[in-house]
């Protein structure tokens, strides 16, 4: 937790006063000024590019069960070509390499969460995306660590029962944006998760 405290810190520091006015950054902006502090010396942890979370690289035995805005849906649903919890405990690998950013209990309809971001440099668009893994049985890796492309983050599960066993699978370019609810009618901050995927399959800039 003391990384995410730092960047609450550099968030409220950002905001001053002057007498004629008061001047308050976009927390998406003061986010990535806080992770490029964060990733120097970690050039290693920048993105070559992106895999699929299950069935790595390319999600071999799974579909895709309800993709990006099918039914205002923020993301898309992997599944175990088996169907039903045949999938539970199956790995979930990280898309890319980046620093984990969160990894917890979210609570009901959520269960374990991990959230991770990933630098960019050479892709041409954004400077951050952040992916963002849902309904976890366990979770295998700390926050606050940074990872590999392929590093097993966590396992399928059902949010405690909450549904049939699969992994809810986001990408977002503002990584400022709160946890939300899976379902939404303004997308706005958010990627189609598999069309950023098979697009940036290797960052220009590492071939």
């Amino acid at each position: 937790m003391k990384y995410i405290y730092f960047l609450s810190i550099l968030f409220f520091i950002s905001c001053w006063s002057k007498p004629e006015e008061i001047i308050i950054e976009d927390p998406k902006v003061v986010l990535e000024r806080a992770y490029d502090t964060l990733f120097v010396g970690k050039e290693r942890y920048i993105s070559d590019g992106f895999d699929f979370p299950v069935g790595k690289p390319n999600a071999k035995g799974y579909y895709n069960a309800q993709g990006f805005l099918t039914n205002h849906h923020l993301g898309d649903d992997w599944n175990g070509l088996g169907g039903g919890d045949t999938d539970i405990g199956l790995p979930i690998y990280s898309v890319s390499h980046g620093l984990v950013t969160y990894a917890g209990d979210a609570g009901e309809g959520w269960g374990n969460v991990i959230r991770v971001v990933h630098k960019l440099e050479g892709q041409g668009f954004f400077n951050y995306v952040e992916s963002l893994y849902a309904h976890c049985d366990e979770i295998t890796i700390e926050e606050g660590k940074f990872i590999r492309k392929g590093t097993k983050i966590g396992t399928i599960g059902n949010a405690d029962g909450y549904y049939k066993a699969h992994l809810h699978f986001e990408m977002r370019h503002n990584v400022a944006l709160p946890l939300g609810g899976g379902y939404a009618y303004d997308y706005e901050g958010y990627l189609n998760p598999t069309l950023f995927i098979e697009a940036n399959r290797k960052i220009p800039m590492f071939n």
